[in-house]
């Protein structure tokens, strides 16, 4: 095959894992923030995980707030998807190698997610002040916890929420700092 054909074959792998693996992310954590369950939104991340999880939850017990099912579940998503970039790449990667890029993968992933929340809250806040819906009520919950400790050390300025930005900013320089290999990212 062409460079090109390689090009889209990779770009289509990268990018369906990585939706799969921001879903599972998304469960996670909106179960760990205690989101609001019957949210439309909430609904929407739980039945499309709902089936990879099912079933590992009748042998992996809940530990606390944690699905540890889907912890699992996104684990073993992320070192397939380390496998198959290696195997596209014609790269060969030892066992604990596949598991500490797919651990990085993760930390990346969870980066990139609350970078991309963020930005999402920050835009509805914007173009809505003050308009409830279902997205934004979900953001809030994800975001707030990360936002408060930033808020406490820069208050909003005449009306004007700098946390958001000043958020971004340091979780980009964190993703920048997570050494996994940029085949990977």
């Amino acid at each position: 095959m062409g460079a090109n054909a390689d090009n889209a074959i990779f770009f289509l792998v990268t990018t369906i894992f990585d939706l799969a693996m921001w879903l599972l992310l998304l469960r996670i954590l909106l179960q760990w923030v205690r989101a609001d369950f019957y949210n439309p939104m909430s609904q929407l991340v739980w039945q499309t995980t709902r089936y990879p999880t099912d079933f590992l939850r009748k042998f992996i017990p809940r530990w606390r707030n944690l699905d540890t099912a889907a912890v699992v579940t996104l684990l073993a998503l992320a070192m397939l998807f380390i496998y198959s970039i290696g195997a596209l790449l014609d790269v060969v990667i030892g066992i604990a190698s596949i598991f500490g890029f797919a651990t990085l993968k993760i930390l990346v992933l969870t980066v990139n997610l609350y970078t991309f929340t963020l930005f999402v809250q920050a835009i509805l806040s914007w173009l809505g002040p003050g308009v409830n819906n279902p997205a934004s009520n979900v953001l809030w919950s994800l975001n707030e916890p990360l936002l408060r400790p930033v808020r406490r050390i820069i208050p909003p300025l005449s009306g004007l929420d700098l946390a958001p930005l000043v958020l971004m900013l340091l979780l980009q320089v964190v993703s920048r700092l997570i050494p996994l290999p940029g085949l990977f990212r």
